[in-house]
């Protein structure tokens, strides 16, 4: 059960962190200030540190991880694209990125949750993820 749940979490966070690196790779050609280019850029680097200890705790499992779901990355894509063609202000900006966190934040706080059992290093792991979206969320405000 430990190992299952385990498994189950990784592969969720490993989802999680993909689809947090995309939606900041589709917003950043429409950013105009430097300090929103700045704070994306670096939460990117934090997630791109996350996917690495992912894929280490994950090959630990003999497991390739998980990308993220087409519908749901599409619906994602589709509702970034059109906002932004209307709207290509940095406050959309940061109000997309602010919805997508809080969205990061449900669901691996769900999953957390749901697979109690996993080891203490994947819920760490998903604690940090956690915390990375809370903290990009955070620095969003003052972009709104």
């Amino acid at each position: 059960m430990i190992e299952q749940d385990t498994i189950k979490l990784l592969r969720e966070c490993d989802a999680g962190v993909k689809m947090g690196v995309s939606a900041i790779d589709e917003v950043m050609e429409y950013v105009h200030d430097q300090n929103l280019r700045n704070t994306l850029q670096y939460s990117k680097s934090e997630n791109q540190k996350l996917q690495t200890d992912l894929q280490v705790a994950l090959a630990d499992y003999h497991d390739d991880g998980k990308d993220p779901n087409p519908i749901a990355k599409g619906m994602s894509w589709m509702k970034t694209n059109v906002k932004l063609k209307m709207d290509e202000s940095d406050s959309n900006i940061a109000e997309l990125i602010s919805d997508g966190c809080h969205m990061g934040i449900k669901s691996l706080s769900r999953y957390l949750n749901q697979y109690k059992a996993a080891d203490e290093r994947s819920k760490t792991i998903a604690g940090r993820l956690i915390g990375t979206e809370e903290k990009l969320s955070l620095d969003m405000r003052q972009f709104l």
